[in-house]
């Protein structure tokens, strides 16, 4: 799989890892052709899963290597990474608030963001929409940092990062296409809505690859920017709605540890 990233451009290999990621959520919206209903365990359990990989590749893929790499280029290293991470968690909580937005499984009058009046279906799409952000520019920060050189940025660590993000996207599809389908919608416009929460990634890797290889000297910066955005989202989203219900808690906090396993057990063996 190096191999075949390593034959083409930096950011046609940003391209081609932001496909993928949006694929997988496409995948998981595709669920709607089946069912109306994801037994809510499973539902809990795969947002779970998700957490524990956001939680892993936060740290492995991009808060590691950002201070690192802050070091490497004669930053203070804990100043940076403190720098770069709570601007992401800043800057998301900024977009919570001004985006229009609807979590699934809440009613209208729970929506976030400023006052519209948009559909309900519009208002759950751009929430998942919200989460696609942060992940696609992760990848793409990644990716850049592999092509500015610098040691402590491998092309297996990227290729890590973009199969973890992938993996989690899964549950983000189907969060967004199942609800729609549940309240009436076609199952084509259900899968259509869903799998477009996933059209911002690639937008996003490619606008982080092309701002960081400008800017090599914000990369370690950037790297931490993008592990807090991501921690935001699954402190503030992702873990409260996966355990909504009691009974489900410890299967899902035994889910977050097994998605925290997997993405460390790529990051390792990849990066």
């Amino acid at each position: 799989m190096i191999d075949f990233f390593q034959q083409f451009s930096p950011l046609t290999q940003v391209l081609i890892a932001t496909l993928f990621t949006w694929g997988v959520t496409a995948a998981g919206a595709a669920l709607v052709f089946f069912s109306k209903t994801v037994n809510q365990k499973v539902m809990d359990a795969m947002l779970g899963f998700a957490a524990g990989v956001m939680i892993a590749a936060s740290f492995w893929s991009l808060l590691a290597p950002g201070i690192e790499m802050a070091e490497q280029l004669g930053h203070i290293p804990w100043l940076t990474a403190t720098i770069g991470f709570l601007g992401g968690g800043i800057f998301m909580r900024v977009t919570d608030r001004i985006l229009p937005h609807l979590h699934p499984g809440l009613a209208m009058n729970q929506r976030e963001g400023i006052k519209t009046s948009w559909q309900r279906s519009t208002l759950l799409v751009l929430a998942i929409t919200l989460h696609n952000i942060p992940e696609g520019l992760a990848v793409g920060v990644a990716f850049g940092a592999v092509a500015a050189g610098l040691p402590s940025a491998t092309i297996g660590g990227a290729i890590a990062l973009a199969i973890g993000i992938g993996l989690q996207n899964f549950p983000e599809g189907t969060a967004v296409s199942m609800p729609l389908r549940r309240e009436g919608m076609g199952r084509t416009k259900s899968f259509l809505m869903g799998q477009a929460s996933g059209m911002v990634e690639p937008i996003a890797g490619i606008l982080g690859a092309i701002f960081v290889m400008q800017m090599q000297n914000i990369l370690p910066y950037a790297l931490c920017f993008a592990a807090g955005a991501m921690i935001f989202v699954v402190v503030e989203e992702l873990i409260p709605e996966s355990q909504r219900i009691q009974a489900n808690i410890d299967l899902v906090t035994l889910t977050t540890m097994g998605g925290f396993s997997v993405m460390m057990i790529l990051d390792v063996a990849l990066g």
